[in-house]
């Protein structure tokens, strides 16, 4: 592939770590029959190992000098199709049925865009069997934290309540070109076929946890006092004096039912 010049634009660090890439393609273990979506191909880094392991790809690039030199990798003529696209605003449903079934997703996102991606892919769950994707390390430790810890936050509860999060391993700066100044880590998201917690009402939903988490250090009594009463907190069997970060996103989707009880 010829010479690129990163675009900080489009928050571009290429991979070759050649032991990373494959550790990469062993966690998603890629099989014929997926129907695998690498978002973010870049100059192919993850591309071609998961074409020389057998996988067909539909890779989503939007760097429009990229996207044409990605046929010119081995076994690209017969398993690879490239569309020129903003990952952000593709419709994954779209994509699934075109393809014929739910969608495996992969990549090395660019750092800039991952939460709202993050979030603009869970949209489509229903569509989408596992993601596998490179990210910053401290918006994994989000995406994985737990309850009471320094890191839970919004992330965590609208991940916790959809789908299984899994950090596999960390990988630091060298291994990319240009070398980002975080460090980064790989993690798996499972999406069950039953989501591990019910929710009746995304948007209310979604909306408490947002809310509650813009203020974090104060009590949910305090923080959510625009949106529902301390009655309605303690109907939900909750201590309206807790802080957001001690609840679960079992409890958040309790006081999404109670405050849309009549």
């Amino acid at each position: 592939m010829s010479e690129h010049i990163p675009r900080k634009r489009f928050g571009q660090h290429f991979l070759h770590d050649p032991q990373v890439l494959r550790r990469i393609v062993d966690a998603i273990a890629p099989a014929p029959s997926d129907r695998l979506v690498e978002i973010g191909p870049g100059q192919g880094a993850l591309t071609a190992p998961l074409l020389a392991r057998g996988a067909t790809l539909t890779a989503i690039e939007l760097d429009r000098d990229l996207a044409p030199a990605l046929a010119e990798l081995p076994g690209a003529a017969q398993r690879l199709s490239v569309l020129q696209s903003d990952a952000l605003t593709l419709n994954y449903a779209y994509l699934a049925d075109s393809l014929g079934g739910p969608l495996r997703l992969c990549g090395n996102l660019p750092y800039n865009i991952s939460t709202p991606l993050i979030f603009h892919l869970l949209g489509f769950r229903g569509h989408v069997i596992d993601m596998h994707f490179m990210l910053q390390k401290e918006v994994v430790l989000r995406m994985a934290a737990t309850p009471g810890s320094k890191t839970y936050g919004r992330l965590s509860v609208m991940l916790g309540a959809v789908c299984e999060v899994e950090m596999l391993f960390h990988v630091g700066p060298g291994a990319f070109n240009p070398p980002p100044k975080v460090d980064s880590s790989v993690v798996r998201i499972r999406i069950p076929r039953r989501a591990p917690v019910q929710v009746d009402d995304t948007a209310l939903f979604a909306s408490l946890v947002r809310q509650a988490f813009s203020m974090r250090r104060k009590t949910l009594r305090n923080a959510l006092k625009r949106l529902v009463d301390a009655s309605t907190i303690e109907a939900a069997g909750l201590d309206p004096g807790a802080r957001p970060e001690t609840l679960t996103a079992a409890d958040y989707a309790a006081l999404t039912r109670a405050a849309a009880t009549p």
